[in-house]
């Protein structure tokens, strides 16, 4: 963060994240990519640093990646208003589509042609996260050989083990701070508390009884632990809200799950606005805008309290160490999780075709948008699915 005058107005950076939020598709490896592309490199409202900084942020406070950047992002040059303008500008679009196919979903018995639509989309996402991933890589990492140990150990361990360990990507930022600055000089002691703050999430527990016969004010709370207790990308959460929502509460069954998670993969947006459409399944309208707010909060919380922190100290050599560190065990973690969905959603030889052209087209040319290559697959999952016998 700069104290010199930014070089564009809050509003441009709200309709920025209303747009992004509208056609931004992939999930949090593409949209982390897109805001670097568009704020860092294109138009330079947000230097490197920073964007750098509110990655590292966004990995270690529990909720939603993308959303937690947006909201960094927004606060960089415009503390809170900005913070929450562009949080809310980011999320509003994607959350009024799946609100919308919630509707559709209820009035017309289900979406049998999501899957054929998934088919196609799910193959050609994989393509442009990909891309993304490469991209993000080249640019945080740079030549630094102890950064590139972090980021395959992390990406290693989210690739085999589907999932991502709050305290793996914590040792790695203590690792690098360790071994480029010691903390034995006497300049880490204002961080302790700072660093410490990310550890809290972690190391608490939430007893709250869910027993109460109001069930909005059930999904409010199991929202609220949804976000407080899942740490990086829409990947972390959906086991998460598998166990919560069909296991343990029986709010959907599996069929209704995996059509929620295809309506989030299939709609613009942080990948974690499935909990709106799951909201919307279990009380309607108030059902989707508390879930909502439940799995928003926290992320916001944990976005904007440590902010002035990383503004004060994140020119410190030790910090920056940590950031770093964080930082390439984020983008380690991030390119595990593209191995992951690759693995569920190429299945074949022509979701796999489909992914290699979407990667090869955006690799080529950069003129192409996502938002069509997303239509374009989808019409060609609609064709292949319903050709096959």
């Amino acid at each position: 963060m700069t104290d010199s005058k930014p070089s564009y107005s809050l509003k441009q950076l709200v309709l920025y994240a209303l747009k992004l939020g509208a056609t931004g598709f992939g999930g949090p490896v593409a949209l982390v990519g897109y805001m670097f592309r568009d704020l860092v490199e294109k138009r330079k409202w947000i230097s490197e640093g920073d964007y750098k900084e509110g990655l590292a942020l966004a990995q270690l406070a529990p909720g939603p990646l993308a959303a937690q950047l947006a909201i960094y992002l927004g606060y960089v040059d415009y503390r809170i208003l900005g913070a929450t303008l562009v949080g809310i500008a980011f999320v509003l679009p994607s959350f009024l589509m799946v609100v919308a196919l919630g509707w559709a979903y209820q009035a017309y018995g289900g979406l049998s042609w999501m899957q054929a639509v998934f088919y196609g989309v799910g193959a050609s996402v994989i393509g442009i996260i990909a891309v993304s991933a490469y991209k993000l890589t080249n640019k945080t990492l740079g030549k630094n050989r102890l950064l590139w140990v972090v980021y395959l150990i992390l990406a290693a361990f989210t690739a085999i083990t589907a999932s991502e360990n709050i305290y793996l990507i914590l040792g790695s930022g203590i690792l690098v701070w360790f071994i480029e600055n010691p903390p034995f000089k006497g300049q880490s002691g204002k961080l302790s508390g700072l660093m410490s703050f990310f550890v809290l999430p972690v190391a608490i527990k939430v007893s709250t009884d869910t027993s109460s016969q109001n069930l909005l004010k059930e999904i409010f709370i199991f929202f609220v632990k949804a976000g407080s207790f899942v740490f990086g990308s829409g990947l972390a959460i959906v086991p998460f809200l598998y166990g919560g929502v069909v296991t343990q509460h029986h709010w959907l069954n599996d069929h209704q799950f995996l059509d929620a998670v295809a309506v989030a993969m299939i709609t613009p947006g942080p990948v974690v606005i499935t909990v709106g459409f799951i909201g919307y399944l279990v009380a309607g309208f108030s059902g989707a805008c508390i879930a909502a707010l439940g799995t928003f909060l926290p992320c916001y919380l944990f976005t904007i309290i440590p902010a002035p922190y990383f503004k004060k100290y994140g020119k410190n050599p030790a910090l920056l160490s940590f950031v770093n560190g964080i930082t390439a065990a984020a983008v380690g973690a991030i390119t595990g999780a593209v191995i992951v969905l690759g693995r569920k959603s190429i299945v074949d030889i022509q979701t796999a075709l489909l992914a290699i052209v979407t990667a090869g087209l955006l690799w080529k040319t950069k003129k192409i948008p996502e938002p069509l290559i997303i239509l374009v697959a989808a019409i060609v999952g609609l064709i292949l699915r319903f050709r096959s016998p």
